[in-house]
């Protein structure tokens, strides 16, 4: 087994790492040390269009002026992709066939290098698999929150359900590289490749012919009351959603609700749902949120359990930014969590800034955009599925049917009473 640091030094590469916005990045730190306030939009901040050392997204022509449709938007590859990271589904025994083959097809047909998680070279169960131990010194792995993987990986693999590709998104914290997500799990809403083709469809991937969904997400920072305000504030990057909820408090939640430093309204109820429009079909759409289309660039605030019969979820601008705050007559404290991980405590005079980053997650579309989204609306929601209402034609032919049935009972029955 070879570690990072062993790939590195056989395989140095620089990082090419390129940014078209004029926007300032998202740092670790938050704003960079220029101290220059970014760039806002009223649609949206300005996506990074390189993903990884080597994705980007496709250029047009520059002989014509045109506003690039977020649905239209395709993968090309600058250099060829070598290294993949594979993220499976945890406590699972029935990914771990499909896990083996696809690394095993990884390594010896592609010739790729393959990084896992370091726990997956110590998995019992995979150990006492002779498949898996033919190519488990060729695994590189990593473990999560002491490795760097910026500018390492070129592309990733999910296998499971729709909780291991938001684990892949709390792992790149900057620049995502592509993510191929097959469905593996429970629920499938956002992992569209079925993986009985695998070979066929990464392949189709590795030669460039794929689709993308770019799916914002958010970058949240917690400003805390006594912390030095000119210092960079730590931020974390959600593709779901922000909740702020009243936690084991027995009172009502208490929230004021500010929009570009504009106070907007106060929430009353159990919390506040702040979702992407990827987050749109998840704990938004539970909570009586509408569902939004990834490539809509908004915010969605939703909610929870209001005291209040006029509160409707709202959609405003992806480019403003939201302050949350506990109200000054608030009863007690909120706890926010993020993508349903990282709950912190959040107390009086604390604030929550929450605005859209500008590193999106391109996710890899199994056929197209909009294909891809109505789909899984209809396979994971059955949205709008209903016993379909009979036409008149239908309607005539049954009527006529049951009034010769009528007639033929009424005839037995006569010719009961005659004999």
């Amino acid at each position: 087994m070879r570690s990072n640091s062993d790939y590195y030094d056989e395989h140095q590469r620089p990082p090419a790492w390129t940014c078209t916005t004029t926007s300032v990045a998202d740092g670790a730190g938050g704003l960079s040390p220029l101290k220059r306030r970014r760039t806002r939009s009223l649609n949206a901040p300005s996506p990074v269009q390189q993903f990884g050392p080597c994705g980007r997204i496709m250029k047009t022509s520059a002989l014509i002026t045109t506003i690039q449709d977020p649905a239209s938007q395709r993968l090309t590859w600058y250099k060829n992709p070598l290294t993949v990271l594979v993220i499976k589904k945890v406590r699972d025994m029935s990914v771990l066939p499909p896990f083996i083959e696809l690394v095993r097809w990884l390594i010896q047909e592609k010739s790729m290098i393959v990084f896992v998680e370091h726990s997956v070279m110590e998995d019992t169960m995979l150990s006492s698999n002779s498949g898996f131990m033919e190519v488990r010194e060729k695994l590189n792995s990593f473990q999560d929150g002491k490795d760097d993987l910026t500018d390492k990986i070129d592309f990733i693999i999910c296998l499971g359900g729709d909780g291991t590709l938001l684990y892949a998104s709390l792992l790149f914290q900057q620049s995502v590289p592509p993510v191929m997500a097959f469905h593996l799990g429970s629920l499938g809403f956002l992992t569209p490749f079925k993986f009985d083709n695998f070979q066929q469809q990464v392949t189709n991937v590795l030669e460039g012919h794929a689709a993308l969904t770019l799916r914002s997400r958010l970058r949240c920072i917690i400003v805390r009351k006594n912390e030095d305000k000119e210092k960079p504030q730590p931020n974390l990057l959600v593709l779901n959603e922000v909740v702020i909820d009243r936690g084991p408090s027995p009172y009502l939640s208490n929230i004021d609700l500010f929009l570009d430093g504009k106070y907007i309204t106060s929430v009353q109820g159990d919390g506040l749902i702040v979702s992407t429009p990827t987050g749109s079909t998840a704990y938004a759409v539970a909570a009586g949120a509408s569902m939004i289309h990834p490539s809509v660039p908004a915010i969605m605030v939703t909610p929870i359990c209001p005291h209040s019969l006029s509160f409707r979820p709202i959609v405003v601008p992806a480019g403003v930014e939201l302050k949350i705050m506990l109200s000054p007559d608030a009863r007690s404290t909120a706890w926010v969590s993020f993508d349903g991980r990282n709950q912190q405590e959040l107390c009086a005079d604390d604030s929550l800034r929450v605005t859209t980053s500008i590193f999106s997650l391109p996710s890899i579309c199994a056929q197209d955009q909009i294909s891809d989204w109505f789909d899984s609306l209809a396979e994971c929601l059955h949205w709008n599925v209903r016993k379909r209402q009979k036409h008149f034609e239908e309607l005539s032919d049954l009527a006529h049917s049951k009034y010769e049935d009528s007639l033929n009972s009424t005839s037995k029955d006569t010719l009961l009473v005659t004999d």
